[in-house]
């Protein structure tokens, strides 16, 4: 019997699920740039989204039940949140400069419009990626507690 919607809570590895529309949504982000400004900047923005599920899912194929595993756990997690800290301000650098000239981002020529369609993209972006480290943040917790548990047992 399934669990209705409504009554579910966040799974343990949702930070898998947001690296993965992370990853999908700095693409989309990136396409909106000119081909000038992708050359410079697209490789290494879409590197650390990259690097932000590499890292998460390594994690994941991981399970915290000795120290030594806890601590590789707890490395590529801290390499995931420390990746998705520098795509923040790396997709804030190309934010301001789609900013720039916001029409060119777009088919249409509607400052207004393309104004709107950024905004909206980069606050998606934002909130995903806020959700993400507190994610990330949550896993790390768990996982010391659960350690703890466990090593008071033995």
């Amino acid at each position: 019997m399934s669990v209705l919607k409504t009554r579910r809570g966040t799974s343990k590895a949702e930070f898998i699920n947001t690296a993965n529309k992370i990853y999908t949504e700095t693409l989309w982000f990136l396409s909106r740039l000119s081909a000038r400004y992708s050359r410079l900047l697209a490789t290494d923005t879409i590197h650390l989204a990259h690097e932000v599920i590499a890292n998460a899912e390594m994690a994941n194929t991981m399970s915290p039940v000795t120290q030594v595993r806890f601590e590789e756990r707890e490395r590529y997690l801290l390499r995931s949140r420390a990746a998705l800290g520098a795509l923040d301000v790396q997709l804030t650098h190309i934010y301001e400069l789609l900013m720039l000239n916001p029409e060119g981002a777009f088919e249409n020529k509607d400052k207004a419009g393309a104004v709107k369609k950024l905004d909206r993209m980069a606050e998606s972006l934002g909130c995903l990626i806020d959700d993400e480290g507190k994610l990330l943040t949550g896993v790390l917790k768990h996982d010391k507690e659960y350690l703890k548990r466990k090593l008071v047992k033995n």
